[in-house]
């Protein structure tokens, strides 16, 4: 049983570019798709609140939220700071 992934191209590729067993390497992949859909004001907010508590203040944090949701794999919309600003605050 492969977890749930679905694309089990994607499990057997890791299992076997890692020598994973098949198992672990779908419960990797669930965790990196997992990641990925995360929704972007649920990751907003998380980021923020680690980035806080590394001791960084809003005008640092929100560019780099900002550029980070630019890197993502699967982008999120371009948000600006105000919109940011209003996904953590409300």
């Amino acid at each position: 049983m492969m977890a749930r992934v679905e694309d089990t191209d994607i499990v057997e590729r890791v299992a076997a570019s890692t020598g994973l067993p098949p198992r672990v390497a779908a419960r990797v992949v669930d965790d990196v798709l997992a990641f990925y859909r995360t929704p972007t004001e649920d990751y907003v907010r998380r980021r923020h609140a680690e980035l806080q508590a590394q001791g960084r203040k809003n005008p640092e944090i929100f560019p780099l939220i900002a550029a980070e949701l630019r890197g993502r794999l699967v982008a999120a919309p371009v948000l600006s700071e105000r919109q940011l600003r209003r996904i953590v605050y409300g």
